[in-house]
């Protein structure tokens, strides 16, 4: 391709957005739920350490929450630029849960996080309480919708062709939003985004104990971000096994490219490598570390299970399924493998990472360990908080680089998605511009962050003075943000 070919721009353009934005879902997705614990638990006992986490974390939410409102609504716009086409063939389709989503999005969560925010001395705890569970909620259906107009261009259901062929419509809005892919993403997406979530906590937790600050509140923060973890690795898992069992049934050439599996195999030559050594293409390996029966274990759950390769994929595609597009793609319907290969690894893999840093922390802080973790153990805590984030971005790459060479899997190419009469030099200038202006939302952001949680929250009264002695809730003094 040609450095000012449209649509390569086009494409990296809304891969850096996507990802970029995408930083800051998973952390309001699970740090909306870390407030509404904490503020839980402050109501329930009256304890001031809930209370001081509460508002501490619920900083921290807010200034993820407002950079992603504002890189969010980036992505809708270039439908419009770059991606015209592709909106006109989809946009009857996407439109009702986009709309649902903004709905959800600016409307009903934005409402209950301003109550929050503003109703601390102005609403009954109970009922402050609930606007923060509520928007939570919202959020997390917020997401949903998302995931239901993403699950359309993996497997297109709901819908019928115009009498032009020339677009999607919409026949079945509930076949749209309870798309088999939707439900199977949405609990991989919450898991994952609780993983990423406790992953910050454990970090900002690691940090005060080391240099031995706020220890009453940061231990059983610790404690809670590590059970956090390995409660949400476990439901990452078993989400993203039944992720998989769907994506054989609907895109079995993804699962195929995940493996670079050339030729269909069964039972044990349906194996699981590890780790490969070979070029790019697949075509030849020179070392493997491979798990027999596992590949077919994960895409039949049973061990005699049979995997379609590559090779039987494409004759399928070319001559029986989509011979339309066959001149376009040369014959060839898979992925960048070594793409897909890898990004599905390093997605399990940096998920155990971060999983395993979490046990650890338990273990060394038990009530009953001799000697309490060295520096180093501390700083491995701190900087292990993006592992679950990058195995989130990969997966997202996995997810979408996957589908390629479709933009609709059945329906649509990439290719002929990108916007006709949108020239390259333009398509140049916006991605440069939006990286520039996102590399300096990214300085903002992180040093916001950086800087409230090495502040930390609040300290408790000291012991023995007015202020800490026992109060209900409803005497518990507090102060607006």
């Amino acid at each position: 391709m040609e450095l000012l070919d449209p649509l390569l721009l086009a494409r990296w353009q809304f891969g850096l957005t996507t990802i970029y934005h995408f930083i800051f879902v998973p952390l309001t997705l699970g740090m909306a739920l870390t407030v509404a614990i904490f503020q839980t638990a402050w109501v329930r006992t009256g304890n001031l350490k809930w209370l001081h986490l509460t508002r501490f974390f619920g900083k921290i939410f807010l200034i993820n929450f407002a950079m992603g409102v504002v890189t969010g609504i980036v992505q809708e716009f270039q439908f419009g630029m770059n991606w015209s086409a592709y909106s006109r063939f989809v946009g009857d389709v996407f439109g009702a849960p986009l709309a649902f989503e903004g709905l959800m999005a600016f409307f009903f969560e934005a409402t209950f996080i301003g109550l929050w925010i503003f109703g601390w001395d102005k609403l009954p705890r109970k009922i402050h309480l609930a606007t923060i569970w509520i928007a939570t909620f919202g959020a997390w259906v917020s997401a949903y919708f998302i995931l239901a107009a993403n699950a359309f261009m993996q497997n297109p259901v709901g819908y019928q062709m115009a009498a032009d062929g020339g677009r999607a419509e919409m026949n079945d809005f509930f076949a749209v939003l309870f798309n088999p892919v939707a439900l199977a993403a949405f609990p991989h997406t919450i898991f994952s985004a609780l993983m990423f979530t406790a992953g910050v906590i454990i970090a900002i937790a690691a940090w005060h104990l080391m240099r031995h600050q706020n220890q009453e509140m940061m231990r059983p923060t610790l404690k809670y971000g590590a059970w956090l973890m390995i409660i949400a690795f476990i439901g990452t898992a078993l989400s993203g096994d039944q992720l998989g069992l769907v994506m054989v049934d609907t895109q079995p050439m993804k699962m195929a490219a995940a493996e670079a599996l050339f030729d269909t195999a069964c039972g044990a030559e349906a194996s699981f490598s590890i780790f490969t050594l070979g070029t790019p293409d697949g075509s030849t390996e020179l070392f493997s570390v491979r798990v027999p029966y596992l590949l077919a274990f994960l895409s039949t759950h049973t061990l005699s299970g049979c995997v379609e390769g590559i090779n039987d994929l494409n004759a399928e595609y070319t001559t029986q399924l989509f011979p339309q597009f066959a001149d376009q793609v040369d014959g060839s319907f898979a992925p960048i493998l070594w793409i897909t290969y890898w990004s599905f690894r390093w997605m399990m893999g940096f998920g155990i990472l971060s999983t395993a840093v979490a046990v650890v922390g338990l273990w060394v802080t038990r009530k009953s360990a001799k000697k309490p973790p060295a520096t180093w153990m501390w700083r491995v805590a701190i900087w292990s908080a993006p592992l679950a984030l990058f195995g989130i971005i990969v997966g997202w790459i996995f997810t979408e680089m996957g589908r390629q060479p479709w933009i609709v899997f059945g329906l649509m190419l990439t290719e002929d998605g990108v916007s006709p009469s949108v020239p390259g030099w333009n398509v140049l200038i916006s991605l440069v511009s939006f990286t520039l202006i996102y590399l300096v939302l990214a300085v903002v952001e992180f040093g916001l962050i950086i800087k409230t949680a090495k502040k930390g929250p609040d300290p408790l009264p000291e012991p023995g003075s007015e202020a800490s002695k026992p109060t209900s809730v409803e005497d518990t003094p507090t102060t607006v943000y």
